[in-house]
């Protein structure tokens, strides 16, 4: 007897009136039905919470990339100089922090490949205040043309006042500050704030803490809470002058072209700095939330592809009755001379057809909806007559969601292998059905 090929004309055929079969007639349409409605379902839903998962995540990366160095250079070097006391010298060693040759030691590091930007800066702390209230704060001297390459400074969320006003003013300049500082202080463009940092003038008595007042003339709002509630940006002279930093400087930022590869230039840096600096970038300062986010993301891919499991268990059901139903058919076609590997192929493709085109179905209604969620939940908001989504108590007024290749590629991996896999056992058992005992009682 001839062989026919794997997957023939006639297998499909089968297996295409197997599946629109109606009850009456053996078939179990209404299965068919919930089979390829919950695969589609399960998929939709994995592509939507994976497209919003990526979402946050790059929210979260953008609001930290983009008001903070992707690195940062500082260094500890030993400095030794001579103290005449009477008619002797002494020798006396000292660490220090701070950076000599800041413009000269940028200029190198801005020479080597992927690297955008490299700025030094002064870094410090102080007591901001305006009439009774006070705030703690973060205070970073840089240079006008470096703070307008900041992007969420350049760009914020929201902003008051004009960056070209920065350090215009001849007395102390106007300085930038962030939305929460500002809430906290009560201020608006124009104002004048008093900044009190510890490291002040040094006198017969001790050290004396210095006190300076500054023109606000920028306000901006990054979207991060952290950097908007502590940032302030002084010209680069005044925060010298503020910090005793005559002509040097604590820190070096530097910007590369892919935040998310940072590692990949830690090497090249290190090789154009001495032996006394150090790296340390965004991802060291923000570990802890980076793995937070990546057991959150694993978790919940974990409990998603439960749900794609589940609603493949669903084909099984289908199959298995109608395997059942179709006993009689089996049977006949067995003895006919079909063999077990048709009947195996038959069935499976009524199972993975199921999942395939459930799979296709859940891909089109979940890319749709990462791409207009926005107007989704608008339309939801609006229809359930407000307070779905209520920007002023979550602080977010639209929910960030990214259509990601890899996700989506992910959801039609495991659908499919999931639907393919689980139409192999009834698949299986309708291959192996014995014809004499399918036909014994017909």
């Amino acid at each position: 007897m001839a062989r026919t090929a794997p997957f023939s004309r006639f297998e499909w055929m089968i297996a295409w009136r197997y599946i629109r079969a109606k009850r009456e007639t053996g078939g179990v349409s209404i299965m068919t039905w919930i089979s390829l409605i919950g695969v589609t379902l399960a998929v939709f839903a994995l592509i939507a919470v994976l497209g919003v998962r990526s979402g946050f995540r790059a929210d979260f990366v953008d609001t930290i990339v983009g008001a903070n160095a992707h690195l940062t250079v500082r260094q500890n070097a030993v400095e030794t100089f001579t103290v005449t006391q009477g008619d002797q010298s002494v020798d006396v060693t000292r660490r220090v922090d701070t950076i000599a040759d800041g413009d000269a030691l940028a200029a190198r590091l801005r020479q080597i490949e992927g690297v955008t930007r490299a700025a030094p800066i002064v870094r410090g702390e102080a007591l901001a205040s305006l009439a009774d209230k006070s705030s703690f704060v973060q205070v970073y001297g840089i240079t006008q043309g470096d703070l307008t390459d900041i992007p969420l400074v350049r760009a914020p969320q929201s902003s008051a006042g004009s960056l070209a006003d920065f350090g215009a003013d001849a007395e102390g300049g106007g300085i930038a500050l962030g939305s929460g500082v500002a809430r906290n202080l009560g201020v608006t463009v124009g104002d004048r704030i008093n900044l009190l940092s510890a490291t002040g003038v040094q006198t017969a008595a001790g050290r004396s803490p210095r006190r300076v007042a500054f023109d606000v003339a920028y306000i901006f709002q990054t979207g991060r809470y952290v950097t908007d509630i502590s940032r302030i940006y002084l010209p680069l002279e005044d925060a010298q002058a503020f910090f005793s930093r005559d002509g040097v400087h604590d820190e070096i930022e530097i910007y590369v072209e892919d935040p998310d590869r940072v590692s990949d230039w830690i090497q090249p840096l290190y090789a154009a700095l001495g032996p006394d600096s150090f790296l340390y970038s965004w991802k060291d300062n923000e570990g802890a939330y980076l793995r937070a986010l990546t057991v959150e993301d694993n978790v919940m891919f974990v409990i998603m592809a439960i749900l794609v499991l589940i609603a493949s268990m669903n084909i099984i059901s289908g199959l298995i009755m109608l395997v059942k139903n179709k006993g009689r058919d089996i049977g006949i076609l067995r003895t006919m001379g079909l063999s077990e590997g048709s009947v195996l192929r038959i069935f499976f493709i009524c199972g993975a057809g199921l999942g395939t085109l459930g799979t296709l179905l859940g891909v089109i209604l979940g890319v749709l909806f990462v791409i207009y969620i926005d107007q989704i939940f608008a339309l939801v908001n609006y229809v359930a007559g407000g307070g779905v989504w209520d920007p002023s108590i979550r602080g977010i007024y639209t929910i960030p969601a990214k259509l990601e290749l890899d996700d989506v590629l992910k959801a039609v991996v495991l659908s499919l292998s999931l639907s393919w896999i689980v139409t192999l056992f009834p698949a299986r058992r309708a291959a192996r059905m014995n014809p004499v005992e399918a036909l014994r009682y017909e």
